[in-house]
């Protein structure tokens, strides 16, 4: 590895863990601070924590890999997040933000459903803390699986030792520094990832275009690459849309929203957290195709490269954004670039650790093993599941066995199902119970799972015509109006808080 880059990455990585350090002396000496910062972020880095906690290293490795092998045949995926994004912001921000604190100032997603629906079972928190844990540490294992990739392929590192790397930060400054930390490192994870999602391919075009028209090269060598519908199939499209149903429902994103200062920062933080998502999606769209072209171009040169293969093609499509990194810029920015999708992979592995780490503490250790636990106790606690999970996720994810963007997108359709319905609705509708709220979650998920692993169509299973998504939100959503009309009406008391976080939103608007 060159100098320059390990120059670059020492910089980044100390960074990190400087922010972490910093964390522990700002915010974590309660639960509350620990685990939503104390309710006070800006907007500037709720938007930014948001969006980086979002776009993992499927934003620089596999939507680029993508977009390199289909061209804009993928189009509809950067479409149907965009818009469920900022649906996301419209509809379930400022009334997540306001009904979380009205439900006895909830602070983790299970809190709230059981606070909303005043289920003294405790059979939501249960359940929905059971969903997090178990989609979260898959999905944190995608992120590991990004990191340990990417020093394998970038650095010649044993993929081992850059996954217990990746870890090992993101831990450290995770487990040290809490929310605040997780937050304040998302901020500049996503300044990095952002600058990067700009320089790479407006470089790579630029360099191109010294010999060649890029376009007409382009359409002349591939023009299905511009054809947004080649190879496309009315499902397919469905299914790549469907990915922006997913955004209501995952806790690492909404939770920012219950952290953020006030009702009244959330346009602001809508008008920079979409201009930061829409740049970096055509970025990563852009570094695809600009990719494919460079690699027909001069693929034949690069023979022996230990990206290539004999015939001068990639060898792995969502190694792309690495190859143009290091070919075209000297090595202290290709460090500063490779930082960026250490950024995109750690921001992701962070917050999901912190929320999983954040059910296991509140929604099982406090809730049923130790309820009179101190706020010092429930720390450690927390402290420790950090540990734990990533431990558990370094084991899943230590022989990968998917692409990155494929574990990502079953993750994101077990939460858009079980929670995207659940919190939707019951954000909206009065009339919604606790037991339409456990049918919908429970129905949810297991609708994904099957989906994804009950092998229907001969050997394949359906998720390979739909995906998952689509069916799981369906028939969430129709659990939860079955079966809330067919059992007893919420209590007065549901009602009244209800209408309490109504009265509070309307306030808010009329100021």
């Amino acid at each position: 590895m060159e100098t320059g880059t390990l120059y670059s990455l020492a910089i980044y990585f100390i960074a990190m863990l400087g922010i972490g350090v910093y964390g522990y002396f700002k915010s974590t000496s309660d639960l509350s601070d620990y685990m939503l910062g104390g309710r006070r972020l800006t907007p500037g880095v709720t938007a930014l924590s948001a969006g980086a906690s979002d776009m993992s290293g499927w934003m620089l490795m596999g939507l680029p890999g993508a977009f390199y092998l289909s061209g804009f045949s993928e189009v509809w995926l950067a479409v149907g997040l965009t818009i469920g994004a900022y649906i996301n912001y419209l509809v379930v921000a400022p009334r997540l933000r306001v009904y979380t604190y009205v439900a006895n100032d909830s602070i983790t997603i299970p809190d709230f459903f059981e606070n909303r629906f005043h289920d003294k079972s405790r059979l939501l928190r249960l359940v929905s803390a059971v969903v997090i844990i178990i989609f979260f540490t898959l999905y944190t294992s995608s992120g590991l699986v990004a990191g340990g990739t990417l020093f394998e392929n970038a650095f010649g590192m044993d993929y081992h030792h850059g996954l217990l790397l990746t870890a090992g930060v993101v831990v450290a400054y995770t487990l040290i520094g809490g929310f605040l930390a997780v937050s304040m490192t998302d901020f500049v994870q996503g300044c990095i990832m952002f600058l990067a999602l700009i320089v790479v391919p407006v470089t790579g075009y630029y360099i191109l275009n010294a010999d060649t028209a890029l376009t007409k090269e382009t359409i002349t060598l591939a023009p299905e690459m511009f054809n947004a519908f080649h190879g496309a199939t009315f499902l397919g499209v469905v299914s790549l849309l469907a990915w922006g149903l997913g955004y209501f429902g995952q806790p690492h994103i909404i939770v920012r929203f219950m952290a953020i200062r006030s009702v009244r920062d959330f346009p602001k933080a809508r008008r920079i957290g979409m201009t930061w998502m829409i740049v970096a999606i055509i970025g990563a769209m852009l570094t695809g195709i600009v990719g494919a072209q460079y690699i027909q171009a001069h693929g034949a040169g690069l023979v022996g490269n230990a990206y290539m293969k004999a015939d001068g093609s990639l060898a792995n499509s969502e190694t792309i954004f690495i190859v143009l990194s290091q070919i075209l810029f000297h090595p202290f920015i290709s460090g500063f670039l490779l930082a960026a999708i250490l950024a995109a992979i750690m921001s992701t592995i962070s917050s999901q650790l912190l929320v999983t780490s954040s059910a296991l503490t509140q929604d099982f250790y406090k809730s049923f093993l130790h309820k009179n636990a101190s706020d010092k106790v429930q720390v450690m606690t927390g402290r420790i599941s950090v540990l734990l999970v990533a431990i558990v996720a370094s084991a899943l994810s230590w022989v990968p066995r998917d692409t990155i963007l494929g574990l990502v997108g079953n993750a994101w359709a077990g939460f858009g199902a079980a929670f995207g319905p659940l919190i939707i609705l019951s954000l909206y509708w009065r009339g919604m119970n606790r037991w339409g709220a456990l049918a919908g979650m429970v129905v949810g998920a297991l609708t994904v799972l099957f989906w994804i692993y009950v092998p229907v169509l001969g050997e394949e299973p359906l998720s390979s015509k739909l995906y998952e998504m689509v069916p799981g939100v369906i028939m969430s959503t129709l659990a939860i109006f079955l079966v809330s009309r067919l059992t007893a009406a919420p209590s007065k008391q549901v009602t009244a808080e209800f209408n309490k976080m109504r009265e509070l939103m309307q306030e808010n608007k009329d100021e």
